[in-house]
Protein backbone atom coordinates (compact mmCIF):
# COMPACT_ATOMS: atom_id res chain seq x y z
CA UNK A 1 0.00 0.00 0.00
CA UNK A 2 1.32 3.40 -0.85
CA UNK A 3 2.82 5.27 2.23
CA UNK A 4 1.14 8.50 1.58
CA UNK A 5 -1.88 7.42 0.91
CA UNK A 6 -3.83 8.36 4.21
CA UNK A 7 -1.41 10.81 5.00
CA UNK A 8 -1.80 14.89 5.77
CA UNK A 9 0.22 16.96 7.15
CA UNK A 10 -1.14 19.71 9.41
CA UNK A 11 0.62 23.28 10.78
CA UNK A 12 1.38 21.65 14.15
CA UNK A 13 3.48 18.67 12.16
CA UNK A 14 6.05 21.43 11.01
CA UNK A 15 9.42 22.27 12.68
CA UNK A 16 12.16 25.10 11.44
CA UNK A 17 15.28 24.85 10.54
CA UNK A 18 17.54 27.85 10.22
CA UNK A 19 16.92 31.95 11.24
CA UNK A 20 17.15 35.25 9.31
CA UNK A 21 17.72 33.36 5.81
CA UNK A 22 16.42 35.54 2.79
CA UNK A 23 14.88 33.65 -0.28
CA UNK A 24 15.50 30.01 0.89
CA UNK A 25 14.14 28.90 -2.45
CA UNK A 26 16.12 25.40 -2.57
CA UNK A 27 17.87 23.41 0.18
CA UNK A 28 20.53 20.60 -0.42
CA UNK A 29 20.90 18.16 2.21
CA UNK A 30 23.92 16.41 3.17
CA UNK A 31 24.21 12.72 4.68
CA UNK A 32 25.68 14.25 8.04
CA UNK A 33 22.58 16.70 8.18
CA UNK A 34 24.00 20.36 7.13
CA UNK A 35 21.64 21.92 5.04
CA UNK A 36 22.71 24.79 2.53
CA UNK A 37 19.75 26.89 1.44
CA UNK A 38 19.69 29.18 -1.75
CA UNK A 39 20.23 32.76 -0.16
CA UNK A 40 19.21 36.23 -1.90
CA UNK A 41 22.44 37.95 -0.57
CA UNK A 42 24.06 36.11 -3.94
CA UNK A 43 25.42 32.63 -2.48
CA UNK A 44 24.12 29.98 0.04
CA UNK A 45 24.03 29.61 3.58
CA UNK A 46 25.40 26.85 5.50
CA UNK A 47 23.04 25.02 8.16
CA UNK A 48 25.29 23.04 10.37
CA UNK A 49 23.49 19.76 12.42
CA UNK A 50 23.72 21.98 15.07
CA UNK A 51 22.07 24.37 13.84
CA UNK A 52 25.06 26.93 13.64
CA UNK A 53 24.89 28.76 10.53
CA UNK A 54 27.46 30.75 7.75
CA UNK A 55 26.60 32.94 4.56
CA UNK A 56 28.66 31.54 2.15
CA UNK A 57 29.35 34.63 -0.65
CA UNK A 58 31.73 35.91 -2.82
CA UNK A 59 30.49 39.15 -2.07
CA UNK A 60 27.45 39.91 0.04
CA UNK A 61 24.26 41.48 -1.68
CA UNK A 62 22.08 43.75 0.62
CA UNK A 63 19.34 44.30 -2.60
CA UNK A 64 17.03 41.94 -2.15
CA UNK A 65 16.31 42.74 1.34
CA UNK A 66 16.76 47.16 1.02
CA UNK A 67 14.14 46.99 -2.04
CA UNK A 68 10.74 47.81 -1.55
CA UNK A 69 9.84 47.13 -4.70
CA UNK A 70 8.27 43.21 -5.37
CA UNK A 71 9.03 43.26 -9.24
CA UNK A 72 12.87 45.19 -8.59
CA UNK A 73 13.53 42.49 -6.29
CA UNK A 74 13.20 39.73 -7.93
CA UNK A 75 13.60 40.88 -11.57
CA UNK A 76 17.14 43.05 -10.72
CA UNK A 77 20.68 41.32 -8.86
CA UNK A 78 21.72 38.60 -7.91
CA UNK A 79 19.69 35.83 -7.36
CA UNK A 80 20.53 32.26 -6.33
CA UNK A 81 17.90 29.39 -7.19
CA UNK A 82 18.37 26.07 -8.16
CA UNK A 83 21.08 24.03 -6.55
CA UNK A 84 22.87 21.04 -7.06
CA UNK A 85 26.24 19.93 -5.76
CA UNK A 86 29.10 19.18 -7.91
CA UNK A 87 31.33 16.24 -8.56
CA UNK A 88 33.66 17.85 -6.18
CA UNK A 89 31.22 19.30 -3.66
CA UNK A 90 31.22 23.00 -4.92
CA UNK A 91 27.95 24.15 -4.96
CA UNK A 92 26.48 24.88 -8.44
CA UNK A 93 23.75 27.58 -8.54
CA UNK A 94 21.63 28.66 -10.68
CA UNK A 95 21.07 32.19 -10.86
CA UNK A 96 17.51 33.55 -11.77
CA UNK A 97 18.67 37.31 -11.43
CA UNK A 98 22.27 37.20 -13.50
CA UNK A 99 20.50 34.30 -15.97
CA UNK A 100 23.70 32.08 -16.21
CA UNK A 101 24.64 28.83 -14.48
CA UNK A 102 27.24 29.49 -12.13
CA UNK A 103 29.69 27.24 -9.62
CA UNK A 104 30.99 28.49 -5.91
CA UNK A 105 33.47 26.63 -3.70
CA UNK A 106 32.84 26.26 -0.17
CA UNK A 107 34.59 29.27 0.60
CA UNK A 108 32.36 31.51 -1.35
CA UNK A 109 34.82 32.14 -4.50
CA UNK A 110 32.32 31.37 -7.71
CA UNK A 111 32.61 31.92 -11.66
CA UNK A 112 29.89 31.22 -14.40
CA UNK A 113 30.07 27.82 -16.21
CA UNK A 114 27.64 29.35 -18.89
CA UNK A 115 25.64 32.67 -19.61
CA UNK A 116 24.82 31.54 -23.09
CA UNK A 117 23.69 29.32 -25.95
CA UNK A 118 24.08 29.09 -29.21
CA UNK A 119 25.29 32.58 -29.06
CA UNK A 120 22.50 33.73 -27.50
CA UNK A 121 21.89 34.92 -23.93
CA UNK A 122 20.99 32.30 -21.77
CA UNK A 123 17.63 33.35 -20.73
CA UNK A 124 16.17 33.43 -16.99
CA UNK A 125 17.97 30.18 -15.63
CA UNK A 126 15.60 28.88 -12.88
CA UNK A 127 17.01 25.43 -11.96
CA UNK A 128 20.17 22.76 -11.98
CA UNK A 129 20.25 18.70 -11.31
CA UNK A 130 23.61 16.87 -11.51
CA UNK A 131 22.85 12.97 -12.56
CA UNK A 132 25.14 9.96 -12.13
CA UNK A 133 26.85 10.16 -15.36
CA UNK A 134 27.84 13.79 -14.30
CA UNK A 135 25.75 15.54 -16.83
CA UNK A 136 23.88 18.76 -15.68
CA UNK A 137 20.56 19.14 -16.72
CA UNK A 138 19.56 23.00 -16.87
CA UNK A 139 16.29 24.54 -17.11
CA UNK A 140 15.52 27.83 -18.04
CA UNK A 141 12.10 29.25 -17.42
CA UNK A 142 11.40 31.77 -20.24
CA UNK A 143 13.72 34.39 -22.97
CA UNK A 144 12.29 37.15 -21.76
CA UNK A 145 14.46 39.38 -19.12
CA UNK A 146 11.86 40.76 -16.96
CA UNK A 147 10.17 36.80 -16.26
CA UNK A 148 6.93 38.44 -14.57
CA UNK A 149 5.62 39.33 -17.73
CA UNK A 150 6.17 35.79 -18.56
CA UNK A 151 3.48 34.46 -15.90
CA UNK A 152 0.82 34.40 -18.68
CA UNK A 153 -1.09 31.69 -20.05
CA UNK A 154 -0.17 30.38 -23.69
CA UNK A 155 3.88 31.35 -23.79
CA UNK A 156 6.14 28.28 -24.10
CA UNK A 157 9.46 30.18 -24.59
CA UNK A 158 11.17 27.08 -21.83
CA UNK A 159 13.45 24.96 -22.77
CA UNK A 160 15.98 22.24 -20.81
CA UNK A 161 19.50 22.15 -21.74
CA UNK A 162 22.25 19.46 -21.11
CA UNK A 163 25.63 20.01 -19.88
CA UNK A 164 27.80 17.17 -21.05
CA UNK A 165 31.22 16.63 -22.19
CA UNK A 166 29.99 17.86 -25.38
CA UNK A 167 29.01 21.16 -24.11
CA UNK A 168 25.96 22.40 -24.29
CA UNK A 169 22.98 22.19 -26.31
CA UNK A 170 19.22 22.74 -25.78
CA UNK A 171 17.36 19.20 -25.48
CA UNK A 172 13.85 20.34 -25.00
CA UNK A 173 12.31 23.48 -26.09
CA UNK A 174 8.47 25.06 -25.94
CA UNK A 175 8.11 24.40 -22.78
CA UNK A 176 5.77 26.90 -19.96
CA UNK A 177 8.38 28.42 -17.63
CA UNK A 178 10.16 25.95 -16.86
CA UNK A 179 10.79 25.14 -13.28
CA UNK A 180 12.58 22.12 -11.20
CA UNK A 181 13.39 19.13 -13.17
CA UNK A 182 13.63 15.54 -11.68
CA UNK A 183 14.99 11.72 -12.76
CA UNK A 184 13.35 8.70 -11.35
CA UNK A 185 15.38 6.38 -9.42
CA UNK A 186 16.79 4.01 -12.52
CA UNK A 187 17.56 7.74 -14.51
CA UNK A 188 14.68 6.31 -17.40
CA UNK A 189 12.84 9.56 -17.44
CA UNK A 190 12.97 13.07 -16.49
CA UNK A 191 10.31 14.68 -14.69
CA UNK A 192 10.03 18.44 -15.46
CA UNK A 193 7.78 21.13 -13.89
CA UNK A 194 6.29 23.21 -16.75
CA UNK A 195 4.62 26.27 -13.93
CA UNK A 196 2.45 28.09 -15.83
CA UNK A 197 1.69 24.91 -17.84
CA UNK A 198 0.35 24.00 -14.60
CA UNK A 199 1.38 20.41 -14.92
CA UNK A 200 4.39 17.86 -15.22
CA UNK A 201 5.78 16.67 -18.43
CA UNK A 202 7.67 13.49 -18.78
CA UNK A 203 10.69 12.43 -21.19
CA UNK A 204 12.16 9.55 -21.98
CA UNK A 205 16.02 9.80 -21.57
CA UNK A 206 18.31 8.46 -24.29
CA UNK A 207 21.56 6.81 -23.64
CA UNK A 208 22.84 10.40 -25.31
CA UNK A 209 20.88 12.64 -23.22
CA UNK A 210 18.55 13.37 -25.87
CA UNK A 211 15.00 13.74 -24.54
CA UNK A 212 11.81 12.09 -26.46
CA UNK A 213 8.13 10.70 -25.81
CA UNK A 214 6.90 13.81 -24.44
CA UNK A 215 3.95 13.08 -22.37
CA UNK A 216 1.73 14.73 -19.19
CA UNK A 217 2.64 13.15 -16.20
CA UNK A 218 -0.48 13.29 -13.88
CA UNK A 219 -3.21 16.06 -14.45
CA UNK A 220 -3.27 18.41 -17.56
CA UNK A 221 -4.03 21.14 -14.87
CA UNK A 222 -3.61 21.60 -11.35
CA UNK A 223 -6.67 23.84 -10.95
CA UNK A 224 -7.04 27.55 -10.21
CA UNK A 225 -3.14 29.29 -9.20
CA UNK A 226 -2.12 26.03 -9.40
CA UNK A 227 1.57 26.67 -10.45
CA UNK A 228 3.78 23.85 -9.61
CA UNK A 229 7.53 24.93 -8.72
CA UNK A 230 9.49 22.16 -7.06
CA UNK A 231 9.45 18.17 -7.32
CA UNK A 232 11.35 15.71 -5.63
CA UNK A 233 10.47 11.77 -5.85
CA UNK A 234 10.71 9.46 -2.52
CA UNK A 235 11.39 5.85 -2.21
CA UNK A 236 8.31 4.94 -3.24
CA UNK A 237 7.95 6.60 -6.32
CA UNK A 238 5.52 9.23 -5.68
CA UNK A 239 6.39 12.11 -7.21
CA UNK A 240 6.23 15.36 -4.54
CA UNK A 241 4.91 18.46 -6.08
CA UNK A 242 4.61 22.10 -4.28
CA UNK A 243 1.80 24.13 -6.03
CA UNK A 244 3.66 27.77 -4.94
CA UNK A 245 0.70 30.20 -5.18
CA UNK A 246 -1.88 27.85 -3.85
CA UNK A 247 0.39 27.07 -0.78
CA UNK A 248 -0.50 23.48 -1.90
CA UNK A 249 1.88 20.49 -1.54
CA UNK A 250 0.57 17.32 -3.51
CA UNK A 251 2.11 13.83 -4.75
CA UNK A 252 1.41 12.20 -8.10
CA UNK A 253 1.19 8.51 -7.49
CA UNK A 254 3.07 5.42 -9.76
CA UNK A 255 -0.66 5.01 -11.01
CA UNK A 256 -0.75 9.01 -11.44
CA UNK A 257 -3.20 9.54 -8.83
CA UNK A 258 -3.27 12.85 -7.06
CA UNK A 259 -2.91 12.85 -3.48
CA UNK A 260 -3.08 16.65 -1.37
CA UNK A 261 -0.50 16.10 1.99
CA UNK A 262 -0.97 19.68 3.01
CA UNK A 263 -3.16 22.80 2.09
CA UNK A 264 -2.56 26.54 3.27
CA UNK A 265 -3.85 28.24 0.78
CA UNK A 266 -6.17 31.41 1.04
CA UNK A 267 -9.18 30.53 -1.44
CA UNK A 268 -10.63 34.10 -2.00
CA UNK A 269 -7.25 34.79 -2.75
CA UNK A 270 -6.65 31.84 -4.85
CA UNK A 271 -9.71 32.64 -6.85
CA UNK A 272 -8.71 36.09 -7.26
CA UNK A 273 -5.02 35.57 -8.71
CA UNK A 274 -6.81 32.81 -11.39
CA UNK A 275 -9.44 35.52 -12.32
CA UNK A 276 -6.69 37.73 -13.44
CA UNK A 277 -4.12 35.09 -14.31
CA UNK A 278 -7.13 34.28 -17.04
CA UNK A 279 -7.21 37.96 -17.84
CA UNK A 280 -3.51 38.60 -18.34
CA UNK A 281 -3.14 41.34 -15.85
CA UNK A 282 -2.21 38.75 -12.80
CA UNK A 283 0.65 41.07 -10.82
CA UNK A 284 2.96 41.36 -7.60
CA UNK A 285 -0.39 42.89 -5.82
CA UNK A 286 -2.36 39.30 -6.53
CA UNK A 287 0.15 37.04 -6.01
CA UNK A 288 1.55 38.80 -3.00
CA UNK A 289 -2.16 37.90 -1.34
CA UNK A 290 -2.22 34.17 -1.91
CA UNK A 291 1.08 33.84 0.77
CA UNK A 292 0.67 31.52 3.47
CA UNK A 293 2.60 32.57 6.73
CA UNK A 294 3.65 29.08 7.31
CA UNK A 295 5.56 28.20 3.89
CA UNK A 296 5.58 32.25 2.33
CA UNK A 297 5.34 30.60 -1.83
CA UNK A 298 6.48 27.22 -1.31
CA UNK A 299 9.07 26.46 -3.57
CA UNK A 300 10.54 23.00 -3.37
CA UNK A 301 11.09 19.72 -1.66
CA UNK A 302 13.99 18.29 -0.80
CA UNK A 303 14.52 15.19 1.72
CA UNK A 304 17.33 14.85 4.41
CA UNK A 305 17.93 13.85 7.82
CA UNK A 306 19.81 10.59 8.83
CA UNK A 307 16.89 8.63 7.24
CA UNK A 308 15.74 10.20 4.56
CA UNK A 309 12.43 11.24 6.06
CA UNK A 310 12.54 15.29 6.81
CA UNK A 311 10.92 16.70 4.00
CA UNK A 312 12.13 20.50 3.76
CA UNK A 313 9.95 22.97 1.92
CA UNK A 314 12.01 25.90 0.37
CA UNK A 315 9.87 29.23 0.02
CA UNK A 316 10.73 32.66 -1.70
CA UNK A 317 9.35 34.63 0.91
CA UNK A 318 10.65 32.39 4.24
CA UNK A 319 13.18 33.30 6.87
CA UNK A 320 13.54 29.83 7.82
CA UNK A 321 13.10 26.40 6.52
CA UNK A 322 10.11 24.63 7.16
CA UNK A 323 9.93 20.80 7.13
CA UNK A 324 8.28 17.64 9.06
CA UNK A 325 8.03 13.97 9.13
CA UNK A 326 7.44 11.97 5.86
CA UNK A 327 6.25 8.24 6.34
CA UNK A 328 8.36 7.09 3.40
CA UNK A 329 12.03 8.43 2.64
CA UNK A 330 13.32 10.26 0.00
CA UNK A 331 15.46 9.33 -3.10
CA UNK A 332 19.01 10.03 -2.08
CA UNK A 333 20.68 13.11 -4.14
CA UNK A 334 23.71 12.94 -6.37
CA UNK A 335 26.68 13.34 -4.57
CA UNK A 336 30.58 13.74 -4.87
Amino acid sequence: MNPLKNFRVTRDDFKFAGQDLQRPECILAERDGTLWSADARGGVMRIAPDGSQTLIAQQPDVRFSATGDLAKRFTEGTLPNGLAFAANGDILIANFGTDCLEVMDRQGKSRVLHDSIDGQPIGKVNFVLRDSKNRLWVTVSTRIKNWMEAVRPGLADGYIALVDEHGMRVVADGLRFTNEVRLDAKEEYLYAVETCGRCITRFRVGDDGSLSGRETYGPADFGPAGFPDGCAFDAYGNLWVTLVMAERLIAITPERDVLTLFDDGNPAAIAALEAAYQAGTAGPAEMMAARSSLTPWMASVTFGGPDLRHAYIGTLFGDRIPYFHSPVPGLPMVHW
